[in-house]
């Protein structure tokens, strides 16, 4: 197999770079807006335009190296047309944001491997171009119309245009492993890197971690960070993130954590800061307080992006903050993913 690391995209025709969203806090409410579930994985547009299959990622690089298994999505799709979608995993009936990054291995053997044991999915939700016609330059809600006639085959995304339906999804869709919703208007075209037409929408939500470590910079008295811990069943405590400490509250915070350095258990952290810069010094500390902390996602066993501290949980025993709060236990026989299809 060819390696594909060439930065490039597709060809005319077709509309590149794929549109974005803006990040608002609320579902917008009215008769122009279309809903729709923000799938967490590869974005990824679709195209046979220039002699054959194609998939490419929002920064212009060919994908279909590392997801062979989409190839036979070549049969459905026409010459000159293309597709706009996010390339996924469902496993056990939710979607798995870790398998995806596993794909991405130079081992032709491995992709190979995985390809077969947890395949992955095209999800298909707007149509850019299809047998030569721009039909990218439609409002959206001709645009899903021609999605749903005309890409038979493909697993199309559902959509909505009921808010209360839509506000349904942001209470069930975290269990499913769904990023949020993203509302789009019925009314404009299809917008290449442009956020005027979209909106996502991610439920934030809040745990209780125990403090297990601090980062700072050049002396303790600066602190920069708080390192988070939950604990597993076998009573082992596990490293999933971190917060930022606000510069008007480190004094409060190294009254609380700076006498916990003593006697702290001999434990290192593997994930390296993101927040400011210059190295950042790090220790351990006694896991003796609890804080609440605001977060958008869980991705295998860390926070994907940094928390934001919200207040000390001087009530809370520290062993009460496990695994279970931020992934309660899916009902037996409750539905998968592939509910959203069966309801679309």
């Amino acid at each position: 197999m060819a390696d594909e690391t060439v930065i490039d995209g597709p060809k005319a025709p077709v509309p590149f770079p794929p549109m974005e969203a803006e990040l608002v806090r609320e579902l917008p409410v009215g008769d122009g807006w279309q809903y729709e579930p923000k799938w967490d994985g590869f974005r990824g547009v679709l195209e046979n335009v220039g002699g054959g299959l194609r998939l490419w990622s929002r920064n212009g690089r060919p994908l279909l190296r590392y997801f062979p298994e989409l190839l036979p999505l070549g049969e459905l799709l026409p010459p000159v047309s293309a597709l706009d979608g996010e390339i996924v995993i469902v496993r056990d009936g939710a979607l798995d944001f870790d398998a995806m990054q596993m794909r991405l291995h130079p081992a032709e053997s491995r992709i190979r491997r995985l390809s077969a044991e947890i395949p992955a999915s095209f999800v298909a939700f707007d149509l850019l171009v299809w047998e030569g016609e721009e039909v990218w330059k439609r409002p959206l809600r001709e645009r899903r119309k021609a999605l749903e006639t005309s890409a038979a085959g493909f697993v199309v995304s559902p959509a909505t245009t009921d808010i209360a339906a839509a506000r349904s999804w942001l209470d069930q869709f975290e269990a499913l492993g769904l990023d949020g919703v993203i509302g789009k208007r019925l009314d404009l075209p299809y917008l290449p890197g442009s956020r005027d037409a979209v909106v996502k929408i991610k439920e934030h939500k809040s745990a209780d971690c125990v403090v297990v470590g601090i980062r700072w910079k050049g002396t303790p008295e600066k602190l920069s960070t708080l390192l988070l811990g939950l604990y597993r069943e076998d009573g082992e405590i596990d490293y999933v993130g971190s917060c930022a400490v606000a510069a008007k509250g480190r004094e409060d915070v190294a009254v609380r954590v700076l006498p916990l350095l003593g006697d702290a258990p001999d434990r290192r952290f593997s994930e390296p800061s993101r927040w400011g810069s210059g190295e950042l010094e790090e220790a351990a500390i006694r896991p003796e307080l609890v804080v609440e902390v605001r977060y958008d996602k869980v991705q295998g066993d860390r926070f994907r992006h940094g928390t934001k501290l919200i207040r000390w949980r001087d009530d809370k025993d520290p062993a009460s903050c496990t695994w279970r709060e931020l992934r309660p236990p899916r009902a037996a026989g409750s539905a998968g993913v592939g509910s959203l299809f069966a309801s679309s």
